[in-house]
């Protein structure tokens, strides 16, 4: 594949906070620990070297892999590097969409992985493991039960039931058939079924069967999957239960810090609650609230606790208590030895509304890298794309911007009345002052007239450029159909499309690449063909 990189600026399609943090906006600073360069590491390193949970995360981890280690040295190898003191993590995290889901879910890993080889090349006397977070705890099966591939929607129909993690697979086997359907003929074609069976259909629950799909794609780069949802995992992150479950310690610093970023012009992406945990168990995952008369409910269940009945639950199951997404980051941080985390633009956004809730805990807060970014296409779309006089940069304005700018680059006629408007202009200026000079109250009758004349100049004007584009029908088509290959839905390839169509194309050269092209500190859009 060849690689060619253009501003995030240039694609309209990211949001101004995350464009302010790329560009180190000085109104940001105070709400993130480090910039995202590579200098930083140094001191990020230093301050997360006395990480205290190495013996149980590594015990945790061989646990939750089991036999899946003895495929894998490369795995096997990085979950043993956790356990010594020089050993850092790069994670990433997302929901347990069907398959993978979007694309960008591949693209998150493969940016923590190409970090991690980055940062052992700047600082060889440490280790970076790269590590997906699995959100087995969610419990939003509607954003995870679908996924759309070759343009189809494949999706599982069944019941949605407590985190998203524990439900079985047991009656995903119709999503499975659909989805491999589509794949055609071809080796790997027959590899990627192999996978997504084995994943499956083999009986697991859906944390287990990502587990396996994901370390299928991955082992060989050495990722390491974790599923927080534990109690042994869970056990040192009891103080920082109790404290937002019983002392509501969160919900003002992250309001107050919410508050600060839209009085500077940020759109904030979260909200906290003033208890930020769910209570889990097999059957459900519901909200904790506090009543009026001090004992705690869990929302729609008809199950209350006292204070010291809660308190005690926390110390003897804390599996059941389950972070939303403003206690989850610092769970995240507080079990690993973690520097940095990957993720996309609406998640750096949410991060950025939590710093303050890690001060306050005493909790190191993580470098944010925003997740690489990129369209994936072939030569035969990029020679179209030239000789439409188009430029991989100008292919992501908009439909009408990119037609119009191009029938006005192909005719051979002025299509403008720049010139007329200019003139058109200069006589009303001297018949205002004509007018004014007659009546001072003609002004206003004047700029009337003027105004609803230049409404008709300039409807002429669209109305000749419509015309010219008749002379120009077919290639405007393929700008459309175009425009419709690359951005399936009007949104970026990377939103929509799962990875399966370029995975029988390219096989496991495809991660191979993506790494060799991808450039985490750089923060670049990548057209890859």
């Amino acid at each position: 594949m060849k690689a060619t990189y253009i501003d995030y600026s240039d694609t309209g399609s990211f949001s101004k906070t995350l464009l302010a943090y790329l560009e180190k906006d000085e109104n940001l600073t105070s709400f993130y620990n480090r910039p995202a360069e590579l200098a930083s590491f140094a001191a990020q390193i230093e301050e997360k070297k006395n990480f205290a949970h190495r013996d149980l995360l590594t015990a945790e981890l061989r646990k939750q892999y089991g036999d899946l280690l003895n495929i894998s040295p490369e795995v096997a190898q990085n979950i043993s590097l956790l356990a010594e003191e020089n050993t850092y993590t790069i994670t990433t995290g997302h929901q347990l969409n069907i398959f993978t889901g979007p694309l960008y879910f591949i693209f998150k890993i493969v940016t923590a992985i190409r970090l991690a080889k980055d940062l052992k090349a700047a600082y060889p006397r440490s280790n970076f493991v790269p590590v997906y977070w699995m959100a087995t705890e969610d419990h939003d099966f509607a954003e995870i039960n679908h996924t759309r591939v070759f343009g189809k929607k494949i999706e599982w129909e069944t019941p949605a039931v407590s985190g998203t993690g524990r439900m079985s697979t047991a009656d995903i086997d119709e999503a499975v058939k659909q989805y491999c359907g589509t794949f055609g003929l071809g080796p790997n074609a027959q590899k990627l079924t192999t996978i997504v069976e084995e994943a499956y259909r083999s009986g697991l629950n859906l944390a287990q069967a990502t587990r396996v799909m994901v370390n299928s794609l991955f082992k060989s780069h050495g990722l390491v999957i974790i599923d927080a949802d534990t109690a042994a995992l869970k056990k040192p992150f009891i103080p920082y239960i109790k404290a937002d479950v019983l002392e509501e310690r969160s919900a003002e610093v992250v309001q107050n810090t919410s508050d600060s970023l839209s009085k500077l012009g940020f759109k904030t992406q979260v909200h906290a609650r003033d208890i930020n945990f769910f209570y889990l168990t097999d059957a459900f995952r519901e909200r904790i609230v506090r009543l009026d008369d001090g004992r705690y409910e869990i929302l729609h269940q008809d199950i209350y606790f006292t204070r010291s009945e809660l308190e005690e639950l926390i110390d003897r199951h804390p599996d059941r208590f389950s972070p939303n997404v403003i206690m989850r980051p610092l769970y995240q941080e507080v079990i690993l030895p973690n520097l940095a985390y990957v993720g996309g633009g609406a998640e750096i956004v949410y991060w950025l509304q939590l710093k303050a809730n890690f001060d306050q805990y005493g909790v190191e807060f993580p470098i944010l890298i925003p997740r690489n970014s990129a369209i994936i296409t072939d030569d035969k779309i990029v020679g179209k794309i030239f000789r439409l006089d188009l430029t991989l940069k100008s292919i992501f304005r908009p439909m009408e911007t990119l037609k119009d700018d191009y029938v006005r680059r192909q005719t051979t006629h002025r299509l403008n009345l720049r010139d007329e408007m200019m003139e058109f202009n200069s006589i009303f200026a001297k018949l205002k002052l004509r007018a004014h000079k007659i009546d001072p109250t003609l002004g206003a009758s004047t700029d009337a007239v003027k105004a609803r004349l230049k409404k008709a100049l300039n409807n002429l004007e669209k109305k000749l450029l419509k015309a010219e584009k008749r002379n120009h029908t077919e290639a405007l088509i393929q700008i459309e159909r175009l425009k419709d290959y690359l951005f399936p839905g009007g949104g970026l390839q990377e939103r929509t499309e799962n990875f399966a169509s370029l995975y029988v194309k390219y096989g496991d050269e495809l991660v191979t690449e993506l790494e060799r092209h991808f450039n985490p500190l750089e923060f670049k859009f990548t057209i890859l063909y």
